[in-house]
This record gives C-alpha cells, sequence and structure tokens, in this order.
C-alpha cells in the first residue's frame, strides 16, 4: 500500500519510502534490517558470488563487507537474533533462520580469515551450507517485505542511498 500524500504534503516530491508496496520503516530498526537483507541477499546468492565477488567488480563489497553488515549494528556474532524480534525481525521463525546463516557465514569466516581471497570462502567445504542458510533468511526477510527474493543484490550506493532517504 502506497500512502499518497495531499497537494500541500511537505514530503512532495520525495522518493516513496516504500520496497514493493510494503513501507521500508514499518519495523522499528528498518535500516538495520536493511543492512542484513543485504548481507544475506548477497551470501545466498552463488551466481553473484561468481560474477561479481570472484570477478572483483566494484560497487558490492567483499565476502567480509557483507558478514560486517550482517552482524555490525545487531551483534548477531554476539547474541541471538530472537533479541531483536518486533525490531529488526518480524517473527522468532525468521529469527531463527537468521541465526542458522549467522553461525554457518561466521564458521567460515573463522577459519579462512576475514581477510582470505573470495576464493577461500567459495571453495570451503561448508560453503555451500552457509549458502543455503543465507538464501532461506534472505527469502524469508525479501518475501516478508514484500520484494523479490530472486532479483540481483543491489550495489553498497544503492543501499546508502534506501538508507538515507526513507
Amino acid at each position: 500500500m502506497t500512502v499518497q500524500g495531499s497537494d500541500n504534503s511537505s514530503r512532495r516530491g520525495r522518493r516513496s519510502s516504500t520496497m514493493g508496496g510494503m513501507p521500508l520503516n514499518d519495523m522499528p530498526w528498518w535500516r538495520w534490517r536493511s543492512n542484513v537483507r543485504s548481507a544475506l541477499h548477497m551470501l545466498s546468492d552463488p551466481g553473484f558470488q561468481q560474477n561479481v565477488w570472484l570477478a572483483g567488480v566494484d560497487g558490492y563489497g567483499d565476502v567480509t563487507d557483507a558478514v560486517y553488515r550482517l552482524v555490525e549494528d545487531t551483534w548477531l556474532d554476539n547474541w541471538s537474533a530472537e533479541k531483536y524480534v518486533g525490531t529488526i525481525f518480524r517473527d522468532s521463525q525468521e529469527a531463527a533462520l537468521v541465526d542458522t546463516a549467522v553461525l554457518r557465514v561466521l564458521r567460515i569466516m573463522h577459519q579462512v580469515g576475514p581477510d582470505a581471497p573470495v576464493s577461500a570462502y567459495l571453495e570451503h567445504q561448508g560453503w555451500p551450507e552457509a549458502v543455503r542458510a543465507a538464501r532461506d533468511a534472505h527469502v524469508r526477510m525479501a518475501v516478508s517485505d514484500g520484494e523479490d527474493p530472486d532479483a540481483p543484490p543491489r550495489t553498497l550506493e544503492v543501499l546508502r542511498i534506501m538508507t538515507r532517504s526513507a
């Protein structure tokens, strides 16, 4: 649902604050949610990882950047996503899927190191399992936000614009 403002609205001319028709700010900590979703999206897409991260395409960061976005504000590397149900995550199932993805990705990061090349992550025996867990969490969150989970990941600049302007 898109809210239409009156002709006297002070918001006239601003970009809509919706993602796929769902309000960006319907969750109290939606900016944190946006960062978590961005990270999970990139971590969940093997084609993106091959064609962007492995190829060194600018604008998307790397695996370490994605992991940082996943845990930077949330401290999901220290406690459960359940703590954020109702603020970042919509329900316990969404939180549980995020927890699973975080644990799998962090296990690999601790094994290969945060400064390892992208190929070290992609070749790790646990990577397909981490990708599946990230995909499960990404799909759940994207669908809950009214977005297509199969759309390509957005650049970090687009993420900055979205979280700054809404």
